[in-house]
């Protein structure tokens, strides 16, 4: 028992020596990260490229658990009311501009209720086919083909109020096409049902979708990019298919309760800006389609506060509203 209670005390020793961004006691226990959607997508991928290094940059175990539901919204409320300065979740363009925009009822308030930390990456989006499913190659043909067969085709997102949502509205806007929302828990679920060819069609970042396009299951047709992608070098932007408007790219950063201590977010922002210098991380970040970015506190903060009310304009032209 001697022996067990000397080795605790050499690790917590150790532990509160390895603290080289400012760490107090508080911070002894594990970093909490909430990922508002299920593992599979891009959302959960951003964290999970930089847990590792975070943790060893923070000195504390990083801790990443994934609720999702309600196109985010379960996940998000559980962060606004984290009160232990240890929780902090991944916001994105889904929980922090669209959702405030399109939901009627929203359990959180996305600005009052949170203070940025960093935005991370940007995040191109893409819209893939199953080419099993609908025998088309490029951005002229999918769209001749759904005027073809109006309301007869589906398309999947990660869920009512996500990015994905918005991004196939604007499409069906800008086109003049009819097709069928299905709304997914998550980007996993719903890119697995496109491979299964349940939904021919599917909006969401390039993250979730890239790997099967190159497996070659799922057929890339437009990113929204300002230039084409290293990692899709065939596949055009919408700007070059004749819809600008469609360009737009989402995001994804680290959000914390608002009582979280100015201490602590300036700390895991400071961790999260070496990280993202970090080759591995980026290296892989790069591979997911993904562009690291980070950001300051005060400048993500603000960044929200302008999405949401840039979001409200695209829902309301869009005709989206989620009771």
């Amino acid at each position: 028992m001697q022996r067990r209670t000397w080795f605790a005390s050499l690790s917590a020793a150790v532990l509160a020596a390895s603290l080289p961004l400012g760490a107090t006691a508080q911070e002894s226990g594990a970093l909490r990260i909430v990922v508002p959607f299920p593992p599979g997508g891009a959302t959960d991928m951003v964290p999970r490229n930089m847990q590792d290094v975070l943790s060893r940059l923070l000195g504390q175990p990083v801790v990443i658990e994934n609720k999702a539901g309600a196109g985010g919204s379960i996940g998000m409320t559980e962060v606004a009311r984290a009160t232990d300065g240890l929780t902090f979740g991944v916001a994105t363009l889904s929980t922090h501009g669209v959702n405030p925009a399109v939901y009627k009822k929203l359990p959180y308030d996305a600005v009052k209720d949170f203070v940025g930390v960093t935005e991370v990456v940007k995040a191109p989006g893409v819209i893939v086919i199953n080419p099993s499913i609908i025998p088309v190659k490029n951005f002229a043909e999918l769209v001749a083909y759904l005027k073809a067969h109006p309301g007869k085709v589906s398309y999947a997102t990660p869920g009512n109020g996500t990015i994905g949502h918005m991004w196939g509205a604007q499409f069906i806007k800008a086109t003049g096409v009819d097709m069928v929302h299905i709304p997914y828990r998550g980007a996993g679920p719903a890119v697995n049902d496109v491979l299964g060819g349940q939904v021919p069609v599917y909006f969401d970042q390039v993250a979730s979708s890239l790997p099967h396009v190159k497996a070659g299951k799922l057929r890339a047709i437009a990113v929204s990019w300002n230039e084409r992608l290293a990692v899709l070098p065939d596949v055009p932007t919408y700007k070059e298919v004749g819809h600008p408007e469609l360009n737009d790219p989402s995001w994804f950063g680290l959000v914390a309760p608002k009582s979280t201590p100015p201490e602590q977010v300036a700390r895991v922002q400071k961790a999260v800006a070496e990280a993202l210098k970090d080759p591995a991380v980026k290296q892989r970040m790069d591979a997911q389609g993904l562009f690291v970015s980070g950001t300051s506190s005060a400048d993500f903060t603000k960044q929200i506060a302008s999405e949401v009310a840039k979001m409200k304009g695209v829902a309301v032209a869009a005709g989206i509203s989620i009771d």
